[in-house]
């Protein structure tokens, strides 16, 4: 499944040239995962709760064109791969029909004192399978 979010750039996000600052774009791939899991049903305060997170283990991405301000941007998100602890996630931020990054994702889940943990049964949900 691949999930769409859509954000628009703001002006306080783009550096001295003009355009989007690479850290934003960090900002706006987190901003995408956390909605790709609310939408598969996923509340990162309710795994909290139960004594779970999840964490950034890894971000390879590529930059391929620049973005300004007002730009609307689509973030696409689709798992790549799932195992007991984590996952991979492949991102691309899109701005119409061109490609603006593309980005690969590793995440873990990990207990309360943030040691990997096995993924809570909730991750067993078909729009989180690769």
């Amino acid at each position: 499944m691949e999930h769409k979010c859509s954000l628009t750039v703001r002006s306080y996000e783009c550096d001295a040239y003009g355009h989007v600052n690479n850290a934003n774009y960090l900002h706006y791939l987190e901003f995408a995962r956390h909605a790709f899991l609310c939408d598969n049903g996923i509340s990162l305060s309710d795994l909290r709760e139960s004594g779970y997170g999840l964490i950034v283990a890894r971000i390879a991405i590529d930059f391929r064109r620049p973005s300004t301000t007002d730009d609307p941007l689509i973030i696409l998100t689709h798992p790549l791969r799932k195992t007991r602890i984590g996952g991979v996630l492949s991102q691309r931020i899109m701005r119409e029909a061109e490609t603006v990054a593309e980005a690969e994702v590793t995440w873990v889940c990990v207990d309360a004192r943030g040691r990997l943990a096995r993924l809570p049964a909730a991750f067993d949900r078909e729009g989180l399978a690769p």
